[in-house]
């Protein structure tokens, strides 16, 4: 019985396989009779369909085929796979798109301020209620051809809340007068605690900078800076009297007193750069704007995008969004305010 049923199933098996040959042979020589130029075959998708479709059925396809190679038969299999799971994996309900007023708002923070990148961008829109992805903000934001921002690295972890650091730097005058620049930054929340701004950097004047720094009994157990002759023996005696251990760098590393030579950066590059100093007055009103929009309105990827002085977060029921000019504007702050 069981070999009359496999003798039958052969038969039809073999029948089958003969039925595909002709087919196989038949569409061939149907193509080659509608091209005109038989060196160059014209084969249209129902060709593929029915190629891809014998070659799922029949082991032995590849000793009928002749107008093409195997390869390409196989390759047509592919693409119809994926042309397949792209229509299966259409989807109508995707990530909602981003409004217009909020990719409007993106292009206009990017245009107003060109040194941001999508990090500032996106600690700003957070404040003011708008929620987004970074990589959206950094999608719709405008480009400009500026080299990369530059990079560093923190090595001092502990003692944050009782570390400050200080440190000098130069800015010239219109007139290539050098005025010196003392700014003592807290290592908490990066907060500048003092700056002062003289053409004649004496041992006593920076000895009462650090007092004016901390007049309530409120000085902080560490303080790290470079050896400058600026600081002095007066600086020193002035220190260990307010109970301050200094902490000195070693020669020639401006990579150990990271923060602050951070922060000077900041200043430099977000402000400075920018303007031209007159004379002592005017390099000290511009550095107090800049503080002051430093630690009330500057987001910081080390606060989690959160100003040193933390800003509230708006959200949209306070009413639209306003921009208002900081630092003469080169910078902005944006708030909501109701209408």
């Amino acid at each position: 019985m069981f070999t009359l049923l496999f003798s039958v199933r052969d038969c039809f098996r073999a029948r089958a396989v003969l039925q595909a040959e002709i087919l196989a042979l038949r569409h061939q020589l149907l193509v080659l009779q509608r091209s005109s130029r038989p060196h160059k075959l014209r084969l249209g998708w129902a060709d593929r369909v029915l190629w891809v479709w014998l070659s799922r059925l029949w082991n032995d396809w590849r000793s009928a085929l002749l107008i093409v190679k195997p390869e390409t038969v196989i390759a047509w299999h592919r693409k119809g796979f994926r042309l397949y799971w792209r229509w299966k994996s259409r989807r109508d309900d995707g990530r909602p798109s981003l409004p217009p007023e909020v990719r409007k708002l993106i292009r206009q923070m990017s245009l107003a301020n060109p040194r941001w990148g999508a990090p500032r961008i996106h600690g700003e829109l957070l404040k003011i209620g708008i929620e987004v992805s970074q990589a959206t903000v950094a999608k719709y934001m405008a480009r400009h051809r500026k080299p990369p921002s530059q990079t560093w690295r923190t090595f001092l972890k502990n003692h944050a809340m009782d570390l400050v650091s200080a440190d000098f730097f130069v800015v010239p005058t219109i007139t290539f007068q050098l005025l010196f620049a003392f700014v003592i930054l807290s290592h908490d929340r990066r907060r500048p605690v003092r700056f002062a701004v003289t053409a004649n950097p004496t041992t006593e004047w920076t000895a009462r900078q650090l007092l004016e720094a901390f007049p309530w009994d409120n000085a902080p157990r560490y303080l790290l800076r470079d050896r400058d002759g600026a600081y002095g023996q007066k600086f020193c005696e002035t220190a260990k009297w307010m109970d301050i251990r200094e902490v000195l760098t070693a020669p020639q590393s401006p990579w150990q007193n990271a923060y602050v030579e951070r922060f000077i950066g900041s200043i430099r590059r977000e402000c400075l750069d920018h303007i031209i100093v007159f004379h002592e007055a005017g390099l000290r009103r511009i550095l107090k704007d800049y503080f002051e929009y430093y630690e009330k309105c500057r987001t910081h990827l080390s606060l989690e995008k959160d100003a040193p002085i933390s800003r509230p977060v708006e959200p949209p029921s306070l009413g639209q969004v306003i921009e208002t000019p900081k630092v003469g504007g080169l910078h902005h702050l944006y708030t909501r305010k109701a209408a």
